[in-house]
């Protein structure tokens, strides 16, 4: 290890710990992995020997930055603090010089030279905006979104910081909670599968790389399921939902690797997150091993308080460091409240050493103890913002995640010959809501537009013509005429509607998952000039667009596709890809049929047409708009040849599925090939069919193509009677299509020896 020059850090130590490393022989990977331990535990006890208490309590703050002359700055007296020794970590601070300013302080003149963590809410991009995470799973492209994130880590590292407040792997079934846009939707599997994708992203393959960061699986936990779709509101689910639906991808994302869990702002069986030993000592570190550090959410040590489990401050530090959470965001407890709480024996100061060694660990594994300064480059801040190739990467992304939802008569694709294209819409021209909500250092005028990306798109002999029609929120209707006289003087009509980006993420619910304003107004309007019509769709959550699915001919969801939205939705509506996305959620008909997915259980009077005393409703379908999985192209794909290796298997058996799939149409194009899975009877009630496996796989005109899927212990266990994980003998039915409902099916038998 190299050892930076410092002031104040003793050398002597810090050669110690080279003694340890030197000394161990380098036998291979083992070895190694034995010297970084070594290496690391002597320099964070040796630190840790030497703090005092105030120094401690220190590493564990964590206050907020705020927007200065020049770009964000540490508040008032911040600089005084990190001299002193009082702040650990700083959120929503960045830019090169500025953070190696703040770190030269932190180094060379605190007393112990101990590096800042600097964190900032990186979602999706940090200047290189990509679709919003929940338009990212619809890609079902593993590869894709780790690069996604891998550029973000590149980009937000480059401006000084080390860790991001993402992943958000929470699991969503009412669209009506704003939060729903930043996570992967209904899925556990793909809920999991989109977590080890992201995490490995930003941490890349050794974490003390100059390029990686600290992510951070969020929001511990069930945060999801909040009552009502209120942000922040009470969560009351079974033990059962907890550990089959919320749970596993925050367990992914800590078998991958994480180095930060976030607490949640809400409670789990009347205990609040941020006072949950059970959860976040117990579930979290005991039981799957978590090392990390857990970071609170913003202010959610105080808001103990409101909660009604602590009378005070005080009461809610203590609560919060017992329970595990490490670092205090923004409330300033712990370097208050918490020192005289320590003094005068109200909580042991072993507690607080547990958490500043997982902060000390993370900086040592950051490599910060090498190179403090190795984040803080000018240089590398300028070659590392829009990289052409970012850019590309971006609108690569966004063209995956549209998600073609109709297409009737093949309206799509068009021509780039077509004499005249009328662009409507409140959302045809708007560069912000292109980049959606948390769009970190993103900058609207990167933003391509539709209207700028299908103008560049078409033929020098098209004529574009364009008209708002309407805001996005608002009950004018003045715009009505002239976008109805724009689409009579068009041979098609390209309607953008959807959400404003600030109608979605943190605090951003609805009640209603309608257009909002008179959107659906103008739609009519415009399809009553008997033009054909495409209706391209911004949201981050599902709407309920029944009117538009049935009239309108073409319909696309975009989600907010990032800076290179305009050209990734030209590519699409001319035919340069074919689109391939899969909706990660199911859209409702309306919001009365929320909580609405499609691993729901089948009750003892399963939805009938012809019994009335079924599970169903008077005045619309039990059935989604479109399910879980859907998406068209602009070919078709058959299914055949479903079969299995085994028709028998032990409880922890293996089994090879495979399936046929061929390309029936005239163009290349991506299918998503979706494997679900149903326990037929056991001992518990099942869900009818599970998302356990999909490959995202390119066929050329004809091409047939076998995919084989494997299952085995971990794809058939539930948690049994007692809660423990278990595989029952019995029958198991496997459904391979392309969308939660078109599936081919057969069976399989577990049973015991």
């Amino acid at each position: 290890m190299s050892i930076f020059q410092s002031k104040s850090v003793k050398k002597a130590a810090l050669l110690c710990v080279l003694t340890t490393v030197l000394a161990v022989p380098a036998w291979g990977s083992e070895s190694k992995a034995i010297a970084r331990n070594a290496d690391e535990a002597a320099l964070v006890e040796d630190l840790l020997a030497r703090m005092t208490l105030e120094e401690k309590l220190g590493q564990l703050a964590q206050p907020r930055g705020r927007w200065g002359d020049t770009g964000p700055e540490v508040q008032q007296g911040g600089e005084e603090d990190v001299r002193a020794g009082r702040v650990g970590s700083y959120l929503g601070v960045y830019g090169a010089d500025y953070t190696r300013r703040l770190q030269e302080i932190a180094v060379d003149e605190s007393r112990l030279g101990i590096p800042l963590l600097f964190a900032h809410d990186v979602i999706h991009g940090f200047r290189t905006i990509f679709p919003v995470p929940l338009g990212e799973a619809a890609s079902f492209d593993h590869e894709a979104v780790e690069r996604a994130a891998r550029i973000a880590a590149e980009e937000a590292t480059a401006y000084g910081l080390h860790w991001t407040y993402a992943p958000m792997v929470d699991i969503a079934r009412d669209p009506r909670w704003g939060r729903i846009v930043e996570g992967a939707g209904e899925s556990p599997y793909l809920g999991s599968e989109m977590a080890v994708a992201r995490v490995r992203g930003f941490q890349g393959q050794a974490l003390d790389a100059p390029d990686t960061m600290l992510a951070t699986a969020k929001h511990f936990v069930a945060y999801g399921g909040a009552e009502g779709g209120r942000d922040y509101n009470t969560v009351d689910i079974s033990e059962r939902t907890l550990h089959e639906i919320y749970l596993p991808p925050f367990q992914a994302a800590v078998d991958a690797g994480v180095q930060s869990v976030m607490a949640a702002f809400n409670e789990v069986g009347g205990i609040p997150m941020h006072a949950h030993g059970d959860l976040i000592n117990g579930t979290l570190r005991k039981e799957w091993g978590f090392d990390g550090i857990l970071v609170s959410d913003y202010t959610g040590v105080a808001e103990l308080i409101p909660h009604g489990v602590a009378a005070n401050r005080e009461e809610a530090g203590i609560l919060a460091l017992e329970a595990g959470v490490d670092i205090d965001m923004v409330s300033n407890i712990y370097t208050g409240e918490m020192l005289k709480a320590v003094e005068v024996g109200k909580l042991d100061e072993a507690v607080v050493d547990e958490a500043v060694r997982r902060v000390l660990r993370a900086k040592v594994r950051l490599g910060l103890f090498d190179d403090p300064y190795r984040y803080s480059d000018k240089a590398r801040e300028k070659a590392h913002t829009l990289k052409p190739e970012y850019r590309a990467a971006a609108r690569d992304l966004a063209r995956k995640s549209l998600v073609l939802l109709k297409n009737e008569g093949d309206v799509l694709p068009l021509s780039k010959q077509t004499g005249t294209i009328a662009v409507i819409g409140p959302l045809a021209d708007n560069r912000r809501v292109m980049l959606g909500g948390w769009a970190a250092a993103g900058q609207e005028g990167d933003a391509i537009t539709p209207l700028e990306g299908i103008r560049a798109a078409v033929s020098s002999d098209t004529k574009v013509l364009y008209a708002k029609g309407a805001e996005i929120d608002s009950e004018d209707r003045s715009g009505f005429d002239e976008a109805v006289d724009v689409a009579r003087k068009a041979d098609v009509v390209l309607l953008f509607l959807g959400e404003h980006h600030d109608m979605s993420a943190e605090a951003n619910n609805r009640t209603s998952l309608d257009l909002p304003g008179v959107q659906k107004e103008l739609a009519q309007a415009v399809h009553a000039s008997g033009k054909p019509v495409v209706a391209v769709l911004f949201s981050g959550r599902p709407l309920a667009v029944t009117w538009l699915s049935e009239e309108i001919p073409a319909l696309v969801e975009a989600w907010f596709p990032g800076i290179e939205a305009g050209h990734a939705i030209a590519d699409t509506l001319f035919g340069d890809y074919n689109p391939a996305g899969r909706l990660p959620v199911s859209f409702p008909r309306n919001v009365g049929q929320i909580p609405i997915y499609h691993n729901h259980k089948n009750t003892g009077r399963p939805p009938s047409q012809t019994e009335k005393y079924t599970s169903k409703y008077l005045d619309v379908p039990w059935t989604p708009l479109y399910p879980f999985g859907h998406g068209l192209s602009y070919t078709t794909f058959g299914y055949d040849g479903l079969s299995l290796d085994k028709q028998a298997i032990a409880p922890d058996g293996s089994v090879e599925v495979t399936v046929t799939v061929t390309n029936n149409g005239a163009r290349a194009g991506e299918e998503v090939v979706q494997l679900y899975l149903r326990d037929d009877v056991a001992s518990v009630t099942r869900p009818v069919k599970e998302l356990r496996g999909f490959e995202r796989i390119h066929l050329a005109p004809g091409e047939s193509r076998k995919v084989q899927f494997h299952l085995d212990f971990d794809d058939l266990a539930f948690y049994g009677k007692d809660m423990r994980r278990v595989v029952e003998p019995g029958t198991f039915t496997v459904f391979v299509g392309g969308n939660s409902v078109d599936l081919l099916e057969t069976q399989f038998k577990v049973v015991t020896p």
